[in-house]
């Protein structure tokens, strides 16, 4: 996705050399070195993570309801060989966060139930939901407060699918877990469905600002291009009447303090 902008550059400077506009071409060549310092050195990546997970930085006291739902929307999965589908790499602080949330929800004695959300987005012909399952079972969640919704494909089918599931639970209170850069995005698309959830960050990207390029914040910049894409088509969205109408606030799930008001 950040290769775009550069290739955009490398076809107008081509243009511009074939029409022997040299000192066009000389600025467009500089404009992209200095776009990929930005970049692969840190500063943008930093700027623009900042802004997605600030306001998700301190995680919210847990002030439980006698019922609650955790809501825990996965990321992706792979195949291993011999081994079957299970949850990439990054996914493993999203679950670990949603397993110690469901631990301190019993230790307080509330009810609790953690409702898992992913279909096969990547054709594994396992769910997200399924594969993440498997390893909360592992790290103390009972089965019976397991709930898999495994249609949802992006993160607007996971609040879309998850609406009917978190109405049928009634629970008072809703805490919803995502990796931090995902959580404006996703408190968002929540919000549109009435599910006005309690947000918790797993984890928090600090993109490193270096001398050397890295490849790693090339990563972070894609990752959050995509969330700043899915925010404004979002508002698009709204604009041209494409997003299904909002939907009021389930009778259950408000929680005693809202997030902060996102940007999509």
């Amino acid at each position: 996705m950040i290769f775009i902008p550069f290739a955009v550059l490398l076809a107008l400077l081509l243009v511009a050399r074939w029409r022997g506009r040299r000192w066009l071409a000389a600025s467009l060549a500089a404009l992209a070195a200095l776009l990929f310092v930005l970049i692969a050195c840190g500063p943008l990546p930093r700027w623009l993570m900042h802004e997605l997970q600030a306001p998700y930085a301190l995680r919210p006291a847990l002030r439980w309801a006698p019922s609650n739902a955790i809501v825990l929307l996965t990321g992706d999965a792979v195949s291993v060989p011999a081994a079957g589908v299970e949850p990439s790499a990054d996914a493993y602080a999203r679950i670990a966060e949603a397993a110690e949330l469901y631990r301190q929800c019993r230790l307080a004695g509330a009810s609790c139930r953690l409702l898992v959300s992913g279909g096969d987005p990547s054709r594994l012909d396992t769910t997200l939901a399924a594969s993440y399952a498997v390893v909360l079972r592992g790290l103390g969640v009972a089965g019976g407060d397991l709930i898999l919704e495994s249609r949802s494909n992006t993160t607007w089918q996971n609040a879309e699918f998850c609406r009917p599931l978190l109405a049928a639970l009634g629970a008072p209170k809703v805490w919803l877990v995502s990796s931090g850069y995902h959580l404006r995005r996703g408190v968002l698309y929540f919000s549109h469905f009435g599910i006005f959830a309690t947000a918790v960050r797993a984890d928090y990207w600090r993109p490193n600002i270096s001398v050397w390029p890295s490849s790693l914040n090339l990563v972070l910049t894609t990752i959050a291009v995509h969330e700043y894409l899915g925010i404004a088509r979002y508002y698009v969205y709204n604009a041209l009447g494409w997003n299904t109408p909002r939907l009021p606030a389930l009778a259950a799930g408000r929680p005693a303090a809202a997030a902060p008001p996102p940007g999509r």
